[in-house]
C-alpha cells in the first residue's frame, strides 16, 4: 500500500519494470513508441512504471518480470561484497522496489537479496556516519535513498550524542516546575 503523500514512495513506484502484455489493451500505447494506434498487442514487451504494472498485473493484463536491478549480475555482486555495490545507479529506491515487486514476480530470492544487501550495507553506513564526519562524496553516491536517510539520521545522532557528552544540558527543568500555584482562598 502506498503512502499517498510520501514523495519517496511516489518516486519508488515510478521506477520502470519490464512487463509482457497477455492481451490486447487500449489506452496504454503511449508507452510503446513504435505504435501510433494507442493499442498494445498481446506478447508486447514494454517497460512500465511500477504503479501501472501492478494495477495491470492485478487485472491479469500483464506479466511483470524481474527488473534489471535484480538481475543475476547484481545478485552475484551483492553476494561477493554488498558494501561496495553501486545500488543507486541501478535503482535509487532498491529496497522499496524490491519489497513491492517480490510478490508480483513470484521470486522468493529477492527478499533474501534485500536482506543480505541491507545487513552488510547497514553496518558500513553506520560505521561511516559515526567515525568519518567528512565522508567522500563517492561513498554517498553508492547509497540508495533509504541508505542516505539512514546515514543522515545516524550522523545527526552521533553529533547530538557528542554534544551531550561534552557537557550539554544533562537535565532540563520542566517549565511547569518553575511556576507556583495560586493560593486557594
Amino acid at each position: 500500500m502506498t503512502k499517498y503523500f510520501d514523495i519517496d514512495d511516489i518516486l519508488a513506484e515510478d521506477e520502470l519494470v519490464p512487463a509482457i502484455f497477455r492481451e490486447a489493451t487500449n489506452g496504454v500505447g503511449l508507452f510503446d513508441s513504435t505504435d501510433d494506434t494507442n493499442k498494445v498487442e498481446p506478447g508486447s514487451k514494454l517497460e512500465l512504471p511500477f504503479w501501472l504494472a501492478r494495477e495491470l498485473h492485478l487485472r491479469q493484463a500483464v506479466t511483470v518480470n524481474v527488473p534489471p536491478c535484480f538481475n543475476k549480475r547484481t545478485r552475484e555482486e551483492i553476494d561477493a561484497d554488498a558494501a561496495h555495490v553501486d545500488l543507486r545507479s541501478r535503482c535509487p529506491y532498491f529496497y522499496e522496489l524490491g519489497y513491492k515487486i517480490a510478490p508480483l514476480v513470484g521470486d522468493k530470492t529477492i527478499g533474501l537479496v534485500l536482506l543480505i544487501a541491507f545487513r552488510t550495507r547497514y553496518k558500513e553506513v553506520l560505521i561511516k556516519a559515526h567515525t568519518a564526519f567528512a565522508v567522500a562524496p563517492t561513498f554517498l553516491s553508492l547509497l540508495t535513498e533509504e541508505e542516505v536517510k539512514l546515514y543522515k539520521a545516524a550522523q545527526s545522532s552521533a553529533v547530538a550524542f557528542k554534544k551531550w557528552r561534552m557537557g550539554g544540558p544533562r537535565f532540563e527543568k520542566a517549565s511547569v516546575l518553575g511556576r507556583k500555584r495560586k493560593p486557594i482562598e
